[in-house]
């Protein structure tokens, strides 16, 4: 399961332990176009009772009667933990499994004494046909630790489905069911729109399973493109935002226009409490379609991959190094042999194209790079001390996001209590309120500073200058400055003053926490 940022709700999958607990005491509010734009209407027979706002249709009805059958509610059946189980977002409604009495967790022993079975947890999302012939997608959390999915119609038949393919990067997953009984019928199913984009304040109707409510109808109207939700998801996902209502068991259900055609997958809600406050996301359909066939073909969906840890480019750092309008990419790391330290990137490079494609951040550079099929050719555009080249890097497979997730760093093996540090000789720094020294024996121990990485030991920050309100703290390293490797202050001192000949109110400092690069930009105090 991705991370996101606190707020988002991942995983919008309804616990049956929890559906009527989380729906006790909301309440609800509804409202009409009329009671803020009063429309006269006639007195003529036959007259509607309703007049829809200019553009609106006047009922969703037609759609969801044409769509609907075609989206399903999927019951999953998992392992449960053995300690309480909970709803993300949901704190305070444990979930006790289905046949156990008691507190989550608690087994009871049977009279022979044999150890309880593994206690299941259920848990019920959304999905939809997208072929007569039973794929159906969804969420990848819906299904991804599912020990058992039954997909239930809109007709009421149930069927047990076979996992095709999942996807972390984009949370998107394909199941598939046959019905015995139905002699070769076909399964009733809806297209992607991979034509005419809807734009922002066009209408949508989402249709899911909310709190195992199937067959839920919810309207509403595009609120924006191109979210970034500032998780993993999110390098391959430019997310649509939208305020129709969805809830937690909407995941992997459609968001159709109003001629009835899937524009995405929702996926996720913006939600202070656990439930809809008008702010939720689906994933584009031409992702969605574009993975689902990916799936279906192979089972997996193959990137491009170059090998590099990287970070937005900022215009506060593009300032500092004197690149005004550049955006991009700064490589902070490349990995051991990859490809782009093959083709001869590195780090410090700042990544601004892929094939011919501008790029403004880390997420489309990524995405760019993913369309590449292992062993392409990429042409990746970049600045190198304030020149612009191009570098032929040949792609290789990106590794599973879970395994691209996994911490790297290694474990403690020095032994022995640490060494008594002598008082290091430290100078301040008051153009960027730092406090420097030398990366000593003890300091190294003491801060687990790997024994490559070469700079200054920040050993205090100023608290009301910039370093100190971007988070730079003692026992991070100071590598270099605006690209030129430091040793000592005077090093710092020359960086800052060439950097102010130069015009430049800030410097791009390369700084070292647990063994990681990370770029920050540093206004240069007066």
């Amino acid at each position: 399961m991705t991370a996101r940022k606190s707020g988002f709700v991942v995983g919008a999958i309804a616990g049956a332990g929890v559906a009527c607990a989380a729906l006790a005491g909301v309440g609800m509010r509804m409202g009409t176009a009329a009671a803020e734009a009063p429309v006269a209407r006639p007195a003529v027979a036959g007259a509607p009772s309703f007049a829809p706002p200019p553009g609106a249709p006047m009922s969703f009805a037609d759609i969801f009667e044409k769509v609907s059958p075609a989206v399903v509610q999927i019951n999953v059946t998992s392992k449960a933990s053995p300690q309480a189980l909970r709803i993300p977002g949901l704190e305070g409604f444990d979930i006790v499994p289905r046949g156990q009495k008691g507190k989550p967790g608690q087994g009871q022993d049977g009279e022979d004494g044999d150890s309880p079975a593994t206690p299941k947890q259920q848990s019920a999302g959304s999905g939809f046909f997208i072929s007569a012939d039973g794929y159906i997608v969804t969420n990848n959390h819906v299904v991804a630790d599912a020990d058992d999915i039954q997909v239930v119609m809109k007709d009421g038949r149930e069927l047990k489905a076979t996992l095709v393919g999942r996807d972390e990067g984009t949370d998107l997953a394909v199941i598939k069911v046959i019905d015995p009984k139905a002699k070769g019928a076909d399964f009733p199913y809806v297209n992607f729109e991979n034509q005419a984009k809807p734009r922002v304040g066009d209408w949508v109707i989402t249709i899911g399973n909310p709190f195992g409510l199937g067959g839920t109808a919810t309207a509403g109207i595009i609120s924006a493109y191109n979210r970034d939700l500032g998780d993993n998801t999110s390098s391959f996902v430019n997310y649509i935002q939208i305020d129709a209502p969805i809830n937690r068991g909407n995941s992997g259900g459609p968001s159709f226009d109003i001629y009835g055609r899937v524009i995405g997958v929702n996926s996720a809600i913006y939600s202070p409490s656990g439930g809809s406050v008008g702010i939720g996301f689906a994933i584009p359909a031409d992702i969605a379609e574009a993975t689902a066939k990916q799936l279906i073909s192979g089972g997996k969906v193959v990137r491009g991959y170059i090998g590099v840890t990287i970070q937005d480019f900022s215009a506060e750092s593009a300032e500092a190094l004197g690149l005004k309008d550049v955006k991009g990419a700064i490589v902070a790391e490349l990995v051991p042999g990859g490809p782009a330290a093959k083709a001869g990137l590195l780090p410090d490079d700042i990544l601004t194209g892929v094939n011919g494609v501008t790029i403004a951040n880390r997420s489309e550079l990524t995405r760019e790079v993913a369309k590449a099929r292992p062993g392409e050719s990429i042409k990746m555009s970049i600045i190198r001390d304030g020149k612009t080249r191009v570098v032929d890097v040949k792609s290789g497979t990106r590794p599973a996001e879970n395994a691209l997730g996994l911490n790297d760093d290694d474990d403690d093996k020095d032994g022995g209590a640490a060494p008594t540090p002598d008082k290091p000789v430290t100078q301040k720094v008051d153009s960027l309120g730092l406090t420097l020294g030398p990366i000593d024996p003890a300091s190294r121990q003491t801060y687990k500073i790997d024994s490559e990485i070469k700079g200054l030991l920040i050993t205090g920050v100023k608290g009301d200058s910039d370093a100190g309100e971007k988070g730079l703290a003692k026992g991070d390293v100071l590598a270099n400055i605006n690209g030129v490797a430091v040793a000592s202050v005077v090093d710092v001192n020359n960086a800052v003053a060439s950097a102010k000949k130069a015009g430049r109110t800030s410097v791009l400092v390369k700084v070292i926490r647990q063994n990681r690069p990370v770029f920050v930009p540093l206004k240069i105090a007066p």
